[in-house]
């Protein structure tokens, strides 16, 4: 249930960068909201981005943020570019900063009872009339690429999901890279083999979902995420035959930066194939 919203507006020269970032449509063309709902009893701050102008049923897209705690979350003016770009595609978008975060309730728990904000985002949909509550995608980047991947163990209802850069393995040694070091020692009075293990897609894909298909896109540079954690996954999911594509980009870093319009594309297209053409 969604207990609080608020339109988000804009100064001028915000809505100018906004533009120059994510393009006239995402910013023009879209609505967003700032929410607060109730997940597991608790209040959860969020975002819900739509377009301005709706002639059909929307289907619905959970976008799940990267970072630990408050580093990451999202702001307004990244929250109206990220969002607002999805939005401008079609799509009731739903984000959650997850409990914990930007002064919402509870611990931020790295992949653990936090997933529920996911899940629970999804019965929010009926709150807005023109959402088709029918058809769900989900998308995650780096840390959010690991809500994904543990979401798609509870829920396997999504038609499609896009993960960049996403975490499929957490080790407890925490010697991979320095941001991963960061990333998991946040949680360092309960790290042990089963905190890894649990948050650990490629130990836990007995219940992932095989009715998802999902786009894995990661750059062959990223030193936050290394890149094995997309091709270690990609052959587990062709062990299992799970539909998927890996797309490999050449100097691509963490953030893909130098490879963003193709990397817009590829998910823009992914979405509109499985939730729009191919929707059933």
């Amino acid at each position: 249930m969604i207990i609080e919203r608020k339109i988000i507006e804009f100064t001028q020269n915000q809505t100018k960068i906004l533009k120059t970032g994510f393009g006239r449509s995402s910013i023009d063309d879209t609505v967003l909201e700032k929410i607060v709902y109730i997940s597991d009893g608790l209040k959860v701050k969020g975002f819900a981005a739509y377009p301005k102008i709706i002639t059909d049923k929307s289907p619905c897209i959970i976008w799940c943020r990267g970072g630990y705690g408050n580093a990451g979350i999202l702001d307004n003016f990244y929250a109206k570019g990220i969002l607002g770009q999805i939005a401008s595609w079609g799509y009731l978008v739903l984000e959650s900063q997850y409990r914990g975060n930007d002064g919402g309730e509870g611990k931020d728990e790295f992949g653990g009872k936090d997933l529920n904000d996911i899940l629970n985002l999804i019965p929010l949909a009926k709150e807005f009339e023109f959402a088709n509550t029918d058809i769900w995608g989900i998308e995650g980047w780096s840390r959010g690429g690991l809500m994904t991947y543990l979401t798609l163990t509870k829920n396997h209802d999504f038609k499609a999901a896009v993960s960049v850069a996403g975490i499929s393995e957490v080790e407890c040694s925490m010697t991979e890279s320095n941001f991963m070091k960061k990333l998991i020692s946040s949680h360092q009075e309960i790290i042990d083999e089963n905190f890894c293990r649990s948050r650990t897609i490629l130990n836990n894909l007995d219940n992932f979902s095989r009715e998802t298909p999902i786009l894995l896109l990661h750059g062959l540079k990223d030193e936050r995420v290394p890149v094995h954690h997309s091709v270690d996954l990609s052959k587990e999911l062709l062990k299992l035959n799970i539909e998927h594509r890996l797309i490999l980009l050449e100097n691509g870093d963490h953030f893909l930066k130098s490879h963003k319009p193709e990397v817009d594309e590829f998910r823009k297209n992914w979405f509109k194939k499985y939730l729009k053409n191919g929707a059933k």
